[in-house]
């Protein structure tokens, strides 16, 4: 099987998304006029160790996952959009001739990828799309290669099929992650044009943080900080088991002395992991200024993090929310959905491949 990211699809799809703590599906559909509607979402939560690293460790409980959360999204649609994880994939912009005809193309490409990915040819599933002209000259052409280990694609198409699915289109989570957040740069002054946008990825373990210019990635950066540090910190100061802590910081319920304790230093170190990874980009790009932070992923949502943020970069943030401009059905609560954003970016970029050119 080929690795679709940059092929156009063609039935009906939503978009399945993988974590590490949970299982996502969206469904965005066309509501005329250029807008769109988020028809129908769930996220269904997965038990510890199914899922390490972005690799699916227990395919069983992934699979009944995916079952579950499948039978509460109530779609009749059965073709999904999936991503493997980032780390998983290689990516390289390589510079060809202009005048190459397809099949000539693919020979070049598959010549140039030899040297950049360190496994034999068969064991990886490669796909390209050409960027656009070379920035340096007429006579070439840019043209971005992407590669991922056979098993990784092959577990997260077996899980759609063990479900009752079919992956009709695998993704990258980063691809699929910038093509959300471009629905937010969107909504910035100027439609976002010539700012420095940095997405903050507070994710269970690391955070991931990029720099987007124009639509582009120009620096990215991946540091050992998650949600799941707040969840230690709960389960050591108020003796909890994890799946405790866990419960009690989506749901409330902890001593009175949490936010002072316990929520607000997390939140400080947060800020803090953010100014570092700013100063990284300042010191290995050519670039000074960042002018605008989104903030992503399960901790995101935390109150007044935001704030927080800013204040310690002098930089304004904001919680990313892809469906601010988006209607939703009348069954979707609104309330929960603005909630729920912030963890919803990759599949919100899934399920926006259904409407691929």
């Amino acid at each position: 099987m080929q690795l679709d990211i940059f092929s156009p699809k063609a039935p009906p799809l939503f978009g399945l998304d993988i974590s590490s703590s949970s299982v996502k599906m969206l469904e965005i559909v066309d509501a005329g006029k250029g807008a769109y509607r988020v028809e129908r979402y769930v996220i269904e939560s997965l038990p510890r160790d199914a899922t390490v690293d972005g690799n699916i460790s227990n395919l069983e409980l992934v699979v009944e996952a995916v079952k579950r959360g499948y039978k509460r999204l109530g779609t009749r649609s059965k073709h999904v959009a999936m991503a493997v994880p980032s780390g998983a994939v290689i990516t390289k912009k390589i510079i060809v001739p202009a005048s190459l005809r397809e099949n000539e193309l693919e020979v070049q490409v598959e010549s140039e990828a030899n040297q950049y990915i360190p496994f034999a040819l068969e064991e990886v599933n490669l796909d390209f799309q050409v960027v656009g002209p070379s920035p340096t000259s007429p006579d070439e052409q840019e043209v971005m290669i992407a590669a991922t280990r056979k098993e990784k694609v092959e577990d997260r198409v077996a899980v759609a099929e063990s479900a009752g699915l079919t992956a009709a289109v695998m993704d990258i989570e980063s691809f699929a992650q910038q093509a959300a957040l471009g629905l937010v740069v969107k909504q910035l002054p100027g439609g976002g044009k010539d700012l420095n946008v940095a997405i903050v990825d507070v994710g269970a373990n690391v955070m991931n943080v990029s720099v987007m210019r124009n639509e582009q990635s120009v620096y990215t950066r991946e540091q050992a900080f998650g949600g799941n540090q707040l969840t230690q910190d709960i389960v050591a100061r108020y003796g909890m088991s994890v799946e405790e802590a866990e419960s009690a910081k989506r749901s409330g319920g902890l001593p009175d002395d949490f936010e002072t304790e316990v929520l607000r230093p997390f939140m400080e170190n947060l800020s803090m992991e953010v100014q570092r990874a700013l100063q990284f980009f300042f010191t290995s790009t050519q670039y000074h200024s960042v002018d605008q932070i989104l903030l992503a992923g399960g901790s995101a949502v935390i109150s007044g993090l935001d704030e927080v943020v800013q204040t310690r970069t002098q930089v304004p943030a904001m919680v990313a929310n892809p469906f601010a401009a988006m209607q939703a059905a009348p069954r979707i609560p609104m309330k929960k959905l603005m909630v729920d954003a912030p963890s919803l970016i990759v599949v919100c970029g899934l399920a926006m491949r259904r409407f691929d050119p």
